[in-house]
């Protein structure tokens, strides 16, 4: 059976908090799912952290590749996905359980909807660096999260998936959709938690809001 969701998890040498990513995925109120770990090279025990949980058998990939970085492995983890969704799950983050149900409500009311964002709770600093304004800070409020991001199939392979940025790929990635015209819908409801207290917390999950346009509802 196609399952509604495929879930990309990159990970590089977290595998300290992989767990609780993994776990908030394990413990969705929807179990129409799949996760895809693609594991960026890391040197630590991330392997045998996704080994316990596959072992118990839960519907969940592991892919190793050599470090080529996170556009690569997410990449990676796209092209090996099934679902109807593509999907994100940074690996220090989190989702609340009711995430992908939530999600899945009203993508099926609108099936026209080629990508759904929104809807965050922030753990730590509330604010990143502006991509299109060097050395100025901005507060996440202001901006599109990708992490947040669910993008129909199709609509992905459209997009050809990521690009390599120096910084702002997942914002390139939304520009790229406008640039389109994709069906795009924002909701607030503030499921996927983004941890922010980590000095490496990608500071790239964004775009700001001030570029999204195209037909947003």
């Amino acid at each position: 059976m196609i399952p509604d969701f495929s879930v990309v998890i990159a990970t590089y040498n977290r595998a300290d908090v992989l767990s609780r990513a993994v776990l908030s995925l394990i413990n969705q109120s929807c179990t129409s799912w799949e996760g895809i770990v693609v594991d960026d090279g890391s040197t630590d025990n991330t392997r045998q952290v996704i080994s316990d949980f596959i072992s118990k058998g839960y519907s969940i990939q592991y892919i190793q590749q050599n470090h080529f970085g996170e556009v690569s492995a997410k990449n990676k983890g796209i092209s090996k996905s099934s679902g109807r969704y593509i999907t994100f799950l940074d690996s220090d983050d989190e989702y609340k359980t009711n995430h992908l149900e939530s999600r899945l409500r009203i993508l099926q009311q609108d099936s026209s909807i080629q990508l759904l964002h929104g809807g965050v709770t922030i753990i730590g600093n509330k604010y990143v660096p502006d991509i299109h304004q060097p050395g100025r800070m901005i507060s996440l409020s202001e901006c599109v999260i990708g992490g947040t991001f669910f993008l129909r199939a199709d609509a992905m392979l459209s997009l050809d998936g990521l690009r390599q940025k120096d910084i702002g790929s997942d914002a390139d990635l939304f520009s790229r959709a406008v640039e389109k015209e994709f069906i795009i819908k924002r909701t607030d409801i503030p499921t996927y938690i983004y941890h922010r207290e980590r000095e490496d917390s990608i500071t790239h999950k964004y775009v700001p809001k001030n570029d999204s346009g195209g037909n947003k509802k």
